[in-house]
């Protein structure tokens, strides 16, 4: 069996197109400019490419996008005000803290801050409790872009064998949550899973988000199963790799996502998803 590639890139540039459109529509009927802030603390390397890649994504859909650069030294009180004025201000419908922040600053008490009618990273506890109740505001972006790309290949998932490894406030336990939503039985493994393998080989759909190069070999897999890799690592050889073992994986799976290229560009696409939405009710518009 050679699996089917899932195109990330494909799939997250079709949502683009769709938010742009409505962003035109949004701002030509109510005169609203969809707006995104994103608030950068501090100098690593990884952050600033995202930030950047945020922006230029916004800007290609036509939101408007603000990229606020602090110091790695901006005390806690500085960073909540900018918040809260942001908070405040009307034009900016999305705020976005760039995470690891540095260790002196409490991220729980910076991502609290948000108004959650603006948190689209769907951090926040309410919207965390939200999504616990199958009505979520908003959808973390990466688990919601993993939904797209399954919901993209007609992937059964009521009554379906899911197993997640790795069990992140970020990424699999907001997972877990939209899969049971979409009828699914869940398994949420983590470091201390025992026998991790036996747990994967029942898994119709693996989704593998546990930051570990290679932890996922072919002979984990369940011949057929669709696999989703979130995994972004740098391998030995300075080349980007992910959770899955791609080479011995995808002969054995059905489908499965390539890193790079598959869920990484997904998650941007959702974040504008997010974004627009959250312009979209401030305008009243039902979705």
């Amino acid at each position: 069996m050679s699996a089917r590639i899932i195109d990330g890139k494909k799939l997250s540039a079709q949502i683009k197109e769709d938010v742009a459109q409505r962003v035109q529509a949004l701002q030509q009927k109510h005169g609203i400019q969809a707006g995104l802030t994103v608030v950068l603390v501090g100098e690593d390397p990884a952050s600033q490419v995202y930030v950047r890649n945020k922006g230029l994504a916004c800007e290609a859909a036509g939101l408007k996008s603000e990229i606020i650069r602090l110091p790695a030294d901006t005390t806690e009180t500085k960073l909540l005000a900018l918040i809260t004025r942001l908070n405040q201000d009307s034009s900016v419908h999305g705020i976005l803290v760039q995470l690891p922040l540095p260790a002196h600053l409490d991220e729980h008490k910076v991502i609290e801050t948000i108004a959650p009618h603006k948190d689209v990273d769907g951090f926040h506890v309410s919207n965390a409790g939200m999504l616990m109740t199958g009505k979520p505001l908003f959808a973390p972006c990466t688990p919601y872009g993993v939904m797209k790309m399954l919901e993209s290949e007609n992937v059964t998932l009521r009554g379906a064998e899911a197993v997640i490894v790795g069990a992140s406030n970020i990424v699999g336990k907001p997972m877990a949550m939209l899969l049971l939503a979409a009828g699914a039985t869940v398994t949420l493994c983590n470091s201390k899973t025992r026998d991790l393998a036996a747990q994967t080989r029942r898994a119709d759909v693996l989704v593998a988000a546990v930051g570990r190069p290679g932890i996922i070999t072919g002979d984990m897999v369940k011949p057929g199963a669709v696999v989703i890799d979130v995994g972004i690592n740098r391998g030995a050889d300075g080349k980007l790799c992910g959770d899955v073992d791609f080479a011995s994986a995808s002969a054995v799976a059905s489908a499965i996502t390539p890193v790079p290229g598959g869920v990484g560009p997904m998650t941007i696409a959702m974040l504008l998803v997010n974004t627009l939405e959250a312009a979209e009710r401030s305008a009243n518009i039902s979705l």
